[in-house]
């Protein structure tokens, strides 16, 4: 086949994390807000195990479900989250430059709060697509969730290595034609370290300032096992979007 113009031009890969990064607040821990008195009982707030949070979660939607919580009042609560700093302008320039950045999620929430939030501010089109955990309604109006894979990772939780995600995101671009000039990588929390340290040294991550990953990239920076890609935290995402305008710059 002839090649044509785009087949030469650089594209970028911006990977997302959704809670903490996108989103200032946990999506997750947000949906309380519909709860009787806005809070959980004791016995179901405590029975989240370590590396298990979407089978806690399902408890939560039953719990919600069982008090008369219906999906309208749910989606209601979730679009009042809010966009971190500067996340809003960002997105925005994300989509005005579509042709140039290629843009995923890979969150721990789940398909209907990450949908819900994105269409209520029209930023669903800025991603190309979203790996997250599977939820739906079912037929009596409760809302259920799925672990969104299944893997071999001793460092992630049950249901998602987000390293995985992005390993197999890249071999499918791959087999499309589609190869990087650089991954970006926006994140903030522990489950981010390790698709951050299957970067290359021309990839960059973004961890958020004051935040688990950031904290973890400098750990293993002093114990000398230093990441492969270069580190450039942020507070705002401004400063994010300065990074990308200087990318298109050069």
């Amino acid at each position: 086949g002839v090649l044509k113009w785009q087949d030469y031009t650089m594209k970028f890969l911006l990977v997302f994390d959704f809670d903490h990064t996108i989103v200032d607040e946990n999506s997750d821990t947000w949906i309380v807000k519909c709860a009787p008195e806005k809070k959980l009982p004791n016995g179901l707030r405590n029975s989240y195990r370590p590396g298990h949070w979407t089978e806690y979660m399902g408890r939560v939607f039953v719990y919600l479900g069982d008090n008369g919580v219906k999906e309208d009042e749910m989606r209601r609560t979730m679009t009042t989250i809010p966009f971190t700093a500067g996340m809003v302008d960002l997105l925005g320039f994300i989509g005005e430059n579509k042709e140039l950045f290629d843009c995923i999620i890979v969150s721990d929430s789940n398909t209907v709060f990450i949908d819900w939030i994105l269409k209520a501010a029209d930023f669903h089109k800025v991603f190309d697509e979203v790996f997250t955990n599977p939820a739906a309604f079912s037929s009596t109006g409760y809302l259920t969730v799925q672990n969104f894979h299944a893997h071999h990772c001793e460092k992630c939780p049950k249901n998602l290595c987000k390293r995985k995600v992005l390993k197999e995101f890249l071999d499918k671009q791959l087999e499309r034609g589609v190869s990087y000039t650089q991954i970006v990588y926006i994140g903030d929390g522990g489950n981010d370290l390790c698709p951050v340290m299957f970067l290359k040294k021309d990839d960059i991550a973004m961890p958020r300032q004051g935040y688990t990953l950031e904290k973890k990239i400098s750990q293993l920076a002093q114990d000398l096992s230093p990441v492969e890609c270069s580190v450039l935290a942020w507070s705002s995402a401004i400063d994010i979007m300065s990074y990308l305008k200087q990318l298109l710059k050069e």
